[in-house]
């Protein structure tokens, strides 16, 4: 998708002055706010934090910085949060990062920064800056750092982590790499000169690591750099640490809800390049109009509007802001000039209590078909506005001249046909496919950018006074929920069709067929075609094809297809089928992947419409499974695809229910941390395998525990993992009957593992446990805490840290049969 570069600095300049992204269709700023913006017009100065994930970021800091010192405040995150784990639902890895990506956008809405990335994918943990750089491409993604300073131009630039074994996290450690590397390389031209047709290069004045104490970690001093944050606002109603709290408390899939804090809290600073700042961060800065040339007549009329202001009739503030904006376009074009233009429009439409927002009577369309589309506006302030022209996509003067008369209610409504070269709604990093750790970003102009700029848009321009202004408002769909009440979200651009299966990856353990259902659905009217599978080599299909003729935008049909392998399952394989439908000449082989949460903004995507088949040589033991649903993990699902019966256990089936029928039970991911039932569930699920019952408990974090009596015999739970997903592991005891039955497991079984072996092992473990495997990352010592066995009673426990929810979604065969041997352990 190409941005031209006049619209993404338009986006980047609202997204500066605290415009809401997607949620509402236009600033909703009381008197109050209007205030603090006309203060924060009066300062000229930047600052441009940066860290590695979503959590880094020091929240009460941002706050202070963009609301209460006013600067023009930035958080680069080098990465989405990709490779964490979730807490409010069962996505990983990309889709993880889409949830991150709004969650940090909310809470920046609340501390009033501003958000950026950059193309580096969080893979997992790392334990080094060297292991993180053999994944990352550090020239690239420090060439992302370069540009982003070069765009956002920071007074002061300041990182998180040390660039040292303190940080804790490899990407911690980089990241600071990247920072101080980055602020010489922004000020050299001969530093990716091919940047410079888009930005200048540009020198901050100092770059600073904003220490912390940390559980044990305390890396500040008393003879430390330090600022007070812990302010109280009076026009926010809030100080700085309930505001952090608010907007720290947006990443829920991390589970990182956080209480208030009042009063005085200090914030320290170790000077990393540049000179110390004595007494603000932005000492030797210029911070007012006279930094721009010809700027001081702007300082004046901005002090005296301040002074003139009046919290009862803000729209007699507009007069003096026109003459303002008309100081402003008289300086010559630059940062400054351009950012403070913007931030002056805004304030014109807030005080005159103009308000406006486009809007689609349908949640979806389709390139090249019709929608309806609405504009309302209103004037709700004591100022002249003409409406002079609104420009629709496709329809340009879409409605003429009008004067909006006071509190008057205008709607314009249009039928207009949808640009055939509409980009559908697919996140621009997820556009290419990428290889780990790298996402690919082929517009140098997308740099940054955290989401999406919205394809269709309405253009609304109009006169207040003797000057004409252009809004430009998203097209989104907007609907009343009979319990919410009025909903925006954003408007989604889909193919013609669609499919979707029931299951991403099919496991096959012998040459019987297995039917695979696909869902066709239409996005648009009319739509009829043919749906064929394009599988690889030794597998077919009985179906070559399948048509399909949907009448109506919505219908759906569900098609079947029998697929089966060519030859006897000998090995194990894992490989790729796609679903390829043919309408009106022209291919699709999308699927529609939609995130829905109540706390960020619905999430489509559309990723191919394709499979894994896997084919392994598997032998289960059992039928029946009890799974204890955890933090959210697809594993359950993925045992029902090797043929197993899964039931979801709660509260009755285990505290009033048979578990004896049940050949195992499994407790899903940190099922001991999310879960405070399973304090009072343990004693059962104890009897459970005391009668002789299997229970396997997927891996916990160590902190906090509902519970820390995890098994029937002691062990405690360590920081301990294997980031290498490759990492040679050794079985402590080949005899041992967990590698034989039902499957024979070698060395071979942990081939193609993704992003980790696995996390948070066993330390401390009672003599009672057998102790499965031994593995390290390079340089390390072997740790033996990755798995236990227990025999109690009649029955067996298995506690495991390595990562079978990575896995068996993924459709490794040697985990399944790892997994299968697990929950078969006599």
């Amino acid at each position: 998708m190409f941005i031209r570069r006049s619209t993404a600095l338009v986006i980047i300049l609202l997204a500066a002055i605290g415009l809401p992204a997607m949620a509402q269709p236009s600033p909703a700023w009381n008197a109050a706010d209007i205030r603090l913006q006309l203060k924060k017009l009066d300062t000229l100065g930047s600052v441009l934090y940066i860290a590695a994930h979503p959590d880094d970021e020091n929240t009460r800091l941002l706050g202070y910085l963009a609301k209460e010192k006013l600067y023009r405040t930035g958080y680069l995150s080098l990465t989405r949060g990709d490779g964490g784990q979730n807490l409010v639902g069962n996505e990983q890895s990309e889709l993880l990062g889409l949830i991150r990506t709004q969650e940090l956008l909310a809470a920046r809405r609340i501390d009033g920064a501003e958000q950026f990335f950059t193309r580096a994918q969080d893979f997992g943990f790392s334990k080094n800056p060297q292991e993180t750089f053999t994944i990352w491409d550090r020239e690239k993604i420090l060439g992302d750092v370069v540009y982003m300073i070069r765009k956002f131009q920071p007074d002061v630039i300041i990182c998180r982590f040390p660039a040292d074994s303190r940080a804790g996290h490899g990407h911690h450690t980089a990241s600071a790499m990247l920072a101080a590397e980055a602020f010489t390389a922004a000020a050299d031209p001969k530093r990716y000169p091919e940047q410079l047709k888009l930005v200048k290069p540009w020198q901050a004045k100092r770059i600073l690591w904003n220490t912390f104490s940390f559980g044990s970690i305390n890396t500040t001093a008393d003879d430390q750099f330090k600022i007070d944050v812990g302010a109280f606002n009076p026009l926010l109603g809030k100080g700085f640490g309930e505001i952090a709290a608010e907007s720290r408390s947006q990443h829920k899939s991390q589970g990182f809800g956080v209480p208030a804090s009042r009063g005085s809290s200090l914030e320290y600073f170790l000077t990393i390049k540049g000179n110390t700042p004595k007494k603000d961060l932005l000492d030797d800065v210029n911070t007012s109009w006279s930094r721009v040339p010809g700027g001081e007549k702007v300082g004046r009329l901005v002090d005296a509007a301040l002074a003139a202001y009046n919290m009862d009739d803000p729209s007699a503030s507009v007069p003096a802001l026109l003459e303002i904006r008309r100081a402003i376009q008289a300086l010559p074009d630059g940062y400054w000039r351009n950012g403070k233009l913007a931030e002056t429009e805004q304030l014109i439409y807030a005080c005159a209590g103009l308000w406006a927002e486009a809007y689609s009577t349908a949640p979806t369309v389709v390139p090249g078909t019709n929608m309806e589309a609405t504009v309302q506006l209103i004037n709700r302030g004591n100022v002249k506005v003409i409406l002079e022209q609104i420009d629709l996509p496709g329809k340009p003067n879409a409605a003429g001249q009008q004067e909006l008369a006071y509190n008057k209610f205008t709607s314009i409504s249009q039928t207009l046909t949808v640009p055939a070269n509409t980009p559908e709604s697919q996140p621009y990093w997820l556009a290419t496919t990428h290889r780990v750790g790298m996402y690919v970003i082929n517009d140098p102009l997308l740099v940054g950018n955290p989401e999406n700029i919205p394809p269709l848009q309405a253009k609304i321009r109009f006169r207040i006074g003797d000057q004409e202004f252009n809004i430009t408002r998203p097209l989104q769909y907007k609907y009343t929920d009979p319990v919410k009440g009025e909903i925006y979200q954003p408007l989604v651009i889909a193919p013609p069709v669609v499919a979707d299966m029931n299951s991403q990856v099919y496991i096959f353990t012998d040459t019987k067929p297995q039917a695979v259902p696909v869902k066709i659905k239409a996005m648009a009217d009319q739509v009829q075609g043919t749906v064929k599978l394009q599988l690889p080599a030794g597998f077919v299909a009985t179906e070559s094809s399948l048509p399909f003729n949907l009448a109506q935008k919505g219908d759906e049909v569900e098609l079947r297809f029998n697929i089966l392998p060519t030859k006897n399952i000998t090995d194990n394989h894992a490989d790729t089928f796609t679903v390829v439908m043919q309408t009106n000449g022209k291919e699709y082989t999308q699927s529609l992947l939609q995130i829905r949460y109540d706390h960020i903004p619905l999430i489509t995507l559309f990723p191919p419409a394709a499979a894994r088949l896997v084919s392994v040589n598997l032998k289960h033991n059992g039928n029946r499974l009890g799974y204890i649903p955890g933090a959210g993990d697809m594993v359950a699902a993925s045992l029902r695809q090797v043929g197993y019966d899964v039931t979801e256990l709660a509260e009755k089936d285990i505290m009033s229910g048979n578990l004896q029928q049940y050949d195992a039970i499994i407790a899903g991911v940190r099922a001991y941390n999310v879960n405070a039932r399973m304090k009072y569930w343990q004693p059962r699920l104890m009897d459970y395998v005391n009668n002789g019952g299997k229970l396997i408990v997927q891996y916990n974090v160590n902190s906090p525990l509902v519970t820390n009596n995890l098994g029937p015999y002691p062990f405690s739970l360590s920081r301990d993992r294997v980031t290498d997903e490759n990492a040679k592991v050794d079985f402590i005891n080949p005899k041992d009957p967990v590698f034989h039955y039902p499957n024979e497991i070698t060395a071979a079984d942990f081939n193609g593992w993704v992003q980790e072996r696995g996390l948070y092992y066993t330390a401390n473990a009672d003599k009672a446990y057998d102790k499965l495997f031994t593995m390290h990352d390079q340089g390390e010592s072997p740790l033996d805490g990755s798995t236990l066995v227990a025999h109690y009673g009649k029955g067996a426990y298995v506690y495991t840290g390595l990562s079978f929810f990575r896995q068996l979604p993924a459709g490794v065969p040697g985990a399944y049969r790892l997994f299968v041997n697990l929950i078969s352990v006599k």
